[in-house]
């Protein structure tokens, strides 16, 4: 995976994103999901590669980036803040402008670029995932009994005490015949890591907190995403049962939607890389 990528400590302000970056083309950014590193897209990363410049960053707080200091409203680990660190990055790389792709957790720093930077961006994909709020106010048993671990990883000190007592039984679902041995090697050793553990948790506080109110206010000033949306969700997950319609949602914050369903799971990168890297590729060539 990542054939012919370059592997990066970048600074980006508050602190260094590791980076794998490579190809040729047209830039785009590759923003992975909890509790995954850059690592997730080495296939997709390496079908998109002879057309497209592609860069995977770590997020900070996850993998082996920078580890933002705490704050009371979380805003250090906000998608805004997230978002910005994007923007800088591409920019070191001498990329005024860029596509961008986020899966789970990815898919909200992708919608803030969209919102906050526009003018940077050519196209957005988000993958498996539609605005914070309009999950939660679509909040009813259901959701709370399947999704209860964004409620969970909310609470103080808790779940990172739960998590650190047997990381790869929290995590039981990571195998290697998935995304390959080097992959998984890398999310073993972040999972393993209790300042990580923490990193990747202050991203749910920050979803119900600080982003949440972002996400208001968005919506209250009736912004919409200028550039086109390309919204992807994995057949045998949950997000259509869970939310409904995922593009009726985004024409709610987007001028130009489409979007289809990907046979796989939830870790489509890993999945179904093929089917992920054709859509990619039509959506932004």
């Amino acid at each position: 995976m990542f054939e012919g990528s370059a592997l990066d400590f970048i600074d980006v302000g508050p602190g260094k994103l590791r980076v794998r970056h490579g190809g040729s083309g047209p830039p785009v950014i590759l923003l992975h999901g909890h509790p995954r590193t850059h690592m997730t897209w080495g296939q997709v990363a390496d079908m998109l590669a002879p057309n497209f410049t592609v860069i995977c960053p770590d997020l900070r707080g996850f993998g082996q980036s920078f580890l933002p200091e705490d704050a009371d409203d979380h805003v250090n680990s906000a998608k805004r803040a997230k978002a910005n660190d994007c923007v800088a990055l591409m920019r070191s790389l001498g990329h005024e402008r860029f596509s961008a792709v986020g899966h789970d957790r990815g898919s909200y720093v992708a919608f803030r670029l969209a919102m906050d930077h526009g003018d940077a961006l050519e196209n957005v994909v988000v993958i498996d995932g539609v605005p914070i709020i309009e999950h939660l106010e679509r909040t009813d048993w259901r959701f709370a009994r399947d999704w209860y671990h964004w409620f969970f990883f909310a609470q103080p000190d808790k779940p990172e005490r739960a998590i650190s007592v047997d990381p790869l039984a929290w995590y039981g679902k990571l195998s290697p015949s998935l995304m390959g041995e080097d992959a998984y090697q890398d999310i073993v050793a972040a999972v393993s890591d209790p300042r990580v553990i923490h990193g990747m948790i202050e991203d749910y506080r920050a979803g119900l907190t600080v982003d949440r109110r972002d996400e208001m206010d968005a919506r209250a000033s009736g912004r919409k995403i200028n550039c086109p949306l390309l919204c992807l969700w994995s057949t045998k997950d949950d997000l259509v049962d869970t939310v409904g319609d995922p593009l009726e949602i985004w024409r709610r914050w987007a001028k130009n939607v489409q979007g289809f369903g990907i046979d796989s799971g939830h870790h489509v990168a890993e999945e179904n890389p093929g089917d992920l890297a054709a859509a990619i590729s039509r959506f932004i060539g």
